[in-house]
């Protein structure tokens, strides 16, 4: 975004050698080593993932066919997960290391913003603050595309800070194509676009860097259009199973712009008052670098969630992890804030500065410590479809029927086709191969009440007790022919599911 050199604001005069590095490398580390610890989460999956997984593991072709007809607007990370699985095909490992390496590369990005607003301690404890928050941990290790679409707008949110105050050409560029890779990995991150609009108006830009952004965020658009059409053409089949956002998630969006709201204020309340190092370098306590650092954060934490909730008031499109990237804009005035606080431990007294400090790390440790050990394990996930499969392996017999109830539950076996294939899936009329979608297509009613009335013995893979039951002929024809005609011989709850083994009257055995 070239035409003026006027900045959002100046960046800080870092010391040169490895002591510049530190606010990239230590998050970025630290983001890693969370990233692989119990990176299999106890050996298991949840349905999202399998779809990545089995989806990943098709022919280019089907994957082709499959994106014309539904899921789109992840076509670019099914691309780049296909590539990785076959270069290696390492499971859970495999399916989750992408996403461990872009959330650190994100943590690198938030460390490199703070760096440049406010100094290379306010940079490096704002990236070590976006490693451990809760969120972050849970989808480096998920193997979809949310942590890879953060990387992108964190480091097209870094690009945009320099475009704004360097005449040449390439940073204006740099953000234009990151941006727009990430809105190609999911399109929601174009909500970021909104969000740096924000903080140019409030930062008073003169008008040619106001031209140079329009420019490059027409490009991303532009970019865009392609993909967002074929995706409206998807969205119901896509985003159908959503509501509007409950009263939890409103609590949680204003909970979370409260207290970013809250540490900037505390911020640009006590702006003038720097200590240590970074203060001799201009950087922490200066009141241009404080304020330019929360005029950037605030819009990216508050304003994507918030367009988002608001249009699924109309239609329902809101997933918090849609717009995941809003935790750069939390974890920036965070880290601001413990730098300033540690910066200033100088006022307290010699013999209170330990303690304090340890009964801060201990307070820390208590908070995230159980939430870092809940993330990695499966209890964090709705399902568990390594579970669901072991179970039927060690339940089902060879050529037993098999029926998903909603049929979308069939993603509980598909990545598992050694399970699956020694089923008979009464329901199915069309595998998700052969046509084109995610869990494949299923037989009229009359044809679904058929063939289960010939199969002496079923296994029902369901939602658990309680959920709600879909309303629909096929799901209503499966639910009455067994409940007229078959009894229940066993009944096993799993995570997020329950295997029901039904069998003719008399027939039950052990």
């Amino acid at each position: 975004m070239n035409g003026s050199r006027a900045a959002i604001s100046r960046p800080a005069r870092w010391m040169g050698g490895t002591r510049r590095t530190v606010p990239f490398v230590a998050p970025a580390l630290a983001s890693l080593a969370l990233g692989l610890w119990g990176i299999d989460r106890r050996d298991s999956m949840w349905r999202d993932e399998s779809v990545t997984y089995q989806v990943a593991h098709r022919s280019l072709g089907e994957l082709w066919g499959l994106l014309g007809h539904i899921d789109a607007v992840h076509g670019l990370y099914y691309l780049l997960m296909h590539g990785v699985f076959s270069v290696w095909d390492g499971g859970l490992v495999a399916l989750r290391l992408p996403s461990v390496v872009a959330t650190a590369l994100a943590a690198a990005g938030v460390g490199a913003i703070g760096a440049r607003l406010a100094g290379r301690r306010a940079g490096t404890l704002a990236g070590l603050v976006f490693a451990l928050l809760p969120l972050t941990q849970q989808y480096a290790q998920e193997g979809r595309s949310y942590a890879m679409v953060t990387a992108g707008v964190t480091w097209a949110t870094y690009f945009f800070l320099r475009a704004t105050g360097d005449a040449r050409a390439r940073w204006g560029t740099a953000y234009a194509l990151t941006l727009g890779l990430a809105c190609w990995l999911h399109e929601f991150a174009a909500l970021a676009l909104f969000a740096h609009g924000l903080t140019l108006w409030w930062s008073r830009v003169p008008r040619p860097v106001w031209r140079s952004w329009a420019v490059a965020a027409a490009c991303v658009v532009a970019g865009l259009l392609p993909l967002a059409l074929v995706s409206v053409g998807q969205a119901e089949r896509q985003l159908g199973w959503l509501g509007r956002p409950g009263l939890t998630a409103w609590l949680q969006y204003l909970a979370l712009s409260a207290t970013g709201m809250l540490l900037c204020r505390l911020l640009v309340r006590h702006r003038g008052s720097a200590t240590g190092s970074d203060a001799a370098a201009g950087a922490a306590g200066s009141s241009t670098g404080v304020v330019s650092l929360v005029r950037l954060a605030l819009p990216l934490l508050i304003t994507p969630a918030g367009l988002l909730m608001v249009m699924s008031l109309v239609k329902p499109w809101y997933v918090d992890r849609y717009v995941l990237f809003g935790m750069t804009g939390l974890a920036l005035p965070a880290g601001a804030a413990l730098g300033r606080a540690i910066g200033q431990r100088r006022r307290l007294a010699p013999a209170v500065r330990v303690p304090a400090a340890c009964l801060a790390v201990c307070v820390v440790v208590a908070v995230l410590l159980p939430w870092s050990l809940l993330m990695r394990s499966p209890e964090s996930r709705k399902d568990d479809v390594v579970a669901v499969a072991h179970a039927v392996q060690r339940t089902a017999h060879e050529g037993d029927g098999v029926l998903f109830m909603p049929s979308r539950r069939r993603e509980w076996l598909l990545s598992y086709p050694g399970v699956y294939g020694r089923l008979d899936d009464l329901a199915l009329a069309e595998s998700p191969e052969s046509s084109h979608t995610l869990q494949g297509t299923e037989l009229p009613a009359a044809e679904i009440r058929r063939r289960i009335l010939a199969a002496d013995r079923i296994v029902a893979l369901t939602d658990p007790a309680g959920q709600p039951l879909d309303p629909f002929p096929r799901e209503e024809i499966k639910r009455k022919t067994l409940e007229d005609h078959f009894d229940v011989c066993s009944r096993t709850p799993l995570r997020g599911a329950q295997l029901v083994v039904h069998a003719r009257p008399g027939h039950c055995t052990p």
